[in-house]
């Protein structure tokens, strides 16, 4: 089980699923039916991670916030509602918008910013300094990309399942902050 000590500034919304195998390290924020599987990594190293409403972050995914060296602000990593993060992707990014996708073993670094449906392909690596159109595609070993036509629509049916399957296999952390 976890230390109270190390959790202490996690703050769960009523009806998130957070696998207690989950590492949850600084002063992280979930949102209502996100779902975190067990060996997930959340650490809120340089400031706050505030995770938005109906999130998938699966098994050995890292969403961290390293901050950008400036040390005379705290910098906020904000993270949408209903984005997939995919096993073994990595998210540095400052602000993550709704319905983005990050597939296996995908980076996104600490310059960039998502906007709203997005989809990094897999094992694609972006470090340099942008604001990512809304329904960009990036894929391929150049990632190279193209805008989809149609939104990608949140996982649902995924969300209800994990909801319903997680708590009888894993120990699930107790919610301590009402939705709003």
């Amino acid at each position: 089980m976890a230390s109270s000590n190390r959790r202490s500034n996690l703050k769960v919304a009523e009806g998130a699923i957070v696998c207690d195998e989950a590492v949850l390290k600084g002063d992280i924020t979930i949102g209502r039916l996100t779902v975190i599987h067990p060996r997930a990594n959340i650490i809120a190293e340089a400031g706050p991670i505030i995770i938005g409403d109906g999130n998938i972050i699966e098994e050995m995914c890292t969403i961290i916030n390293r901050g950008s060296g400036d040390l005379t602000t705290t910098p906020v990593q904000i993270i949408g509602n209903y984005n997939i993060f995919e096993v073994d992707s990595t998210c540095e990014a400052s602000k993550v918008g709704d319905n983005n996708i990050l597939e296996c073993k995908s980076f996104v670094g600490k310059e960039v910013e998502l906007s709203n449906g997005c989809v990094v392909g897999v094992g694609c690596s972006m470090t340099e300094h942008e604001v990512v159109p809304e329904n960009t595609i990036v894929y391929s070993d150049q990632h190279l990309r193209r805008e989809m036509r149609d939104k990608p629509n949140p996982q649902m049916g995924q969300l209800d399942y994990l909801v319903k399957i997680l708590p009888n296999y894993h120990h699930i952390v107790k919610p301590n902050m009402k939705s709003t």
